[in-house]
């Protein structure tokens, strides 16, 4: 008898065990492999729309190569120091923006700096997989060969104006995205990102050359990498400073989340200079893209290029229509897109996915599903909100441009400058070379960031946010 008490004791003890084990097993952290897959998803966060649609806008308006440089002088200061403050905090506390801020305090501020930083992904990825279900449409009709449909005028706003074909679009991106988060960190993210990434970088040199070897593209080209101090304005620095700050995934929760990710024998250093080097790689090889294309269909008319959709869905299709083999390039140029879209919603709904796992203890599937749920709810207002629902509108914009300025142009700089009271004042400067440094990892440049955490960089996210809510209300323009 009390061999066989002794024996369900043990049985009990070994069942109460492997619940234990296994529960651990359920909620323990996901990690990136090594260094590349870091890189990769970090770089792929990075590359998205604002690099295609915006950056040879912005260079093309504020002085071409004059911006370039500053936009470089910036990406290696001011980029460089948050990426490695949120990558840091990431890899130091092994948690998403909002146990990341909650471990060093409760007080209030603390709470909002990690709730916002938490949220910010979850507001944007809703509105940014409608657009990239624009880019799955524009893709199919170029494979079906309607390049010369898609650049007559009042396509797009036809389009978009519809409702269902836009609803289906915004559906079919969006559950590409999902499925990808629901297989894990390596077997998701990671893995679509070494497939995606070398990818977009071929295309991007097959378009490129296509672009620059256009008759006229020349003096594009000379416009876009030569700087000439002649075109240089305080707004030079204002707008090369928003865009490498919306460029390079900052303020997003992205950076924190992958960091969690990042094994402690990775260089923080190494890793962020790498996906410096990417980003900005990439945003070059847009402008030249777009800039020496838009400069040979226009005979040299820089304020031909216009931001955001009526560049990629107005001007680029007529370019393309207009220099011969428009239907290759228009297929390789939103394929491009998709990719660089892809890769940008994978790592936002990553980090909301991540949130939810760490803060509500749920498995990654039921986060998957209830991210995909919000997705939809929001996406779809959006979605609808040039056609059915155009009749609704926020302050003056319809859904998907008031999603945006409130993300980009409000939650995102006060993020910012939550971060870097976070690492200066509560954690210390000294804390993160600590974790920069484990084990033999380098920090090369620690006195720029000592410099710019503790002083430059919440002015420079002051200054983003004040810009841009004031050319969103018209008082300056950008």
């Amino acid at each position: 008898m009390a061999e066989t008490e002794s024996c369900c004791l043990l049985t009990k003890k070994l069942w109460i065990g492997e619940r234990k084990f296994m529960e651990k097993r359920k909620h323990e952290r996901s990690t990136f492999s090594g260094k590349l897959g870091f890189v990769l998803s970090a770089a792929g966060a990075s590359v998205g729309l604002g690099n295609i649609w915006r950056f040879p806008y912005l260079a093309a308006k504020y002085g071409g190569g004059i911006f370039l440089l500053v936009y470089i002088i910036l990406a290696m200061t001011f980029g460089y120091t948050m990426i490695m403050a949120e990558t840091a905090l990431g890899r130091m506390t092994k948690k998403s923006p909002v146990g990341a801020f909650g471990k060093f305090g409760k007080s209030g501020w603390l709470s909002f700096g990690g709730w916002i930083n938490a949220i910010i992904p979850v507001l944007i990825v809703p509105y940014y997989s409608v657009i990239g279900g624009w880019v799955i449409k524009y893709l199919v009709e170029y494979i079906k060969g309607n390049s010369a449909g898609l650049a007559t005028d009042g396509y797009f706003s036809e389009f978009i104006s519809g409702g269902v074909s836009t609803e289906v679009c915004f559906i079919a991106f969006s559950l590409i995205t999902l499925l990808i988060i629901y297989a894990g960190v390596q077997n998701g993210v990671e893995r679509v990102s070494k497939f995606m990434m070398p990818v977009l970088v071929v295309l991007s040199v097959v378009i490129v050359v296509y672009s620059v070897t256009r008759p006229g593209a020349m003096e594009g080209v000379k416009y876009f990498l030569v700087p000439n101090p002649a075109n240089f304005s305080w707004m030079t620095v204002v707008a090369a400073m928003g865009q490498m700050f919306y460029s390079l995934s900052i303020a997003m929760g992205i950076l924190v989340t992958f960091g969690s990710y990042m094994k402690k024998d990775v260089s923080i250093e190494g890793s962020t200079t790498n996906v410096e080097i990417f980003d900005t790689a990439i945003a070059m090889m847009a402008g030249l893209m777009i800039i020496p294309a838009v400069f040979a269909f226009s005979g040299g008319d820089p304020d031909t290029l216009q931001a955001g959709p009526s560049l990629m869905f107005i001007t680029i299709p007529k370019v393309f229509a207009s220099m011969g083999m428009g239907t290759f390039v228009g297929i390789m140029f939103f394929l491009l897109v998709l990719c660089a879209a892809l890769t940008s919603s994978i790592a936002l709904t990553e980090s909301a996915v991540s949130t939810f796992q760490d803060e509500m203890k749920w498995s990654r599937k039921k986060a998957t599903v209830i991210v995909g749920i919000i997705m939809i709810i929001l996406g779809s207002l959006s979605s609808l909100g040039y056609g059915p629902l155009a009749f609704v509108k926020i302050i003056g914009m319809q859904f998907l441009d008031f999603f945006d300025f409130l993300t980009n142009s409000v939650m995102m700089p006060i993020a910012a400058i939550a971060t870097c009271l976070l690492v200066s004042r509560v954690i210390g400067v000294q804390k993160i070379e600590e974790e920069v440094t484990l084990e033999g990892g380098n920090f090369r440049r620690k006195n720029i960031f000592n410099f710019m955490i503790n002083y430059l960089c919440p002015i420079f996210a002051a200054i983003i946010l004040f810009s841009s809510v004031a050319n969103a209300f018209g008082w300056i323009s950008m």
